[in-house]
């Protein structure tokens, strides 16, 4: 009767890993279909709004360090290796070293920082706090390497590359800050 017991518990230990690396594989994939939810910017080579941003934020602020990590490192591997989950449809590693290329670079900074400075307990204020402040990293990261190599000035490196961009990521930061809660109970659910 005891073994039977035992044979239960280790069952449900080992299905918690797994249930983590579902929900890991499920955000990697939101971040390939988010790639795909953009709009166009009417600049000369410009990146699109799109939900990535989002996504990565609600990662950083859901996710344990770890997790996080690799779930956008599975995404960024992806489009790496060439296959269209990059925004637009794109792929390959010359994505990633055009001038607009290091918004993505940002992405994984965001996914590494966040989960350490947003605390274990959710507070909305710091929350938001550390989500904004994701959304601006990966702008400034994004701007600072355009402005490298596309040869501009701070001033046009800030009018290209960072004022297009901050006004809607700030409004997504915000909300995905809002909704971690909601995202916690079904992490908490499904074998966090």
């Amino acid at each position: 009767m005891d073994n039977s017991n035992n044979s239960g518990n280790s069952k449900s230990k080992k299905s918690m890993p797994v249930a983590k690396m579902v929900m890991c594989g499920l955000f990697a994939a939101l971040l390939c279909v988010a790639a795909y939810i953009s709009i166009p910017l009417p600049l000369p080579g410009a990146p699109h709004l799109t939900m990535i941003n989002f996504v990565v934020i609600l990662i950083a602020l859901v996710f344990a360090p770890l997790e996080s990590t690799a779930i956008v490192a599975v995404w960024l591997i992806l489009g790496t290796v060439g296959l269209p989950v990059f925004i637009g449809g794109k792929g390959g590693f010359a994505y990633l070293i055009q001038p607009w290329g290091a918004y993505t670079w940002g992405f994984m900074f965001a996914a590494i920082l966040l989960p350490f400075i947003r605390g274990k307990k959710y507070n909305r204020i710091r929350y938001t706090i550390c989500a904004l402040a994701g959304v601006i990293l990966i702008d400034l990261v994004g701007m600072f390497y355009l402005m490298a190599m596309s040869g501009y000035g701070i001033i046009e490196g800030f009018t290209l590359g960072f004022l297009p961009f901050i006004p809607l990521d700030i409004v997504k930061a915000v909300i995905a800050a809002q909704i971690v809660p909601a995202f916690n109970r079904i992490m908490n659910r499904y074998g966090r």
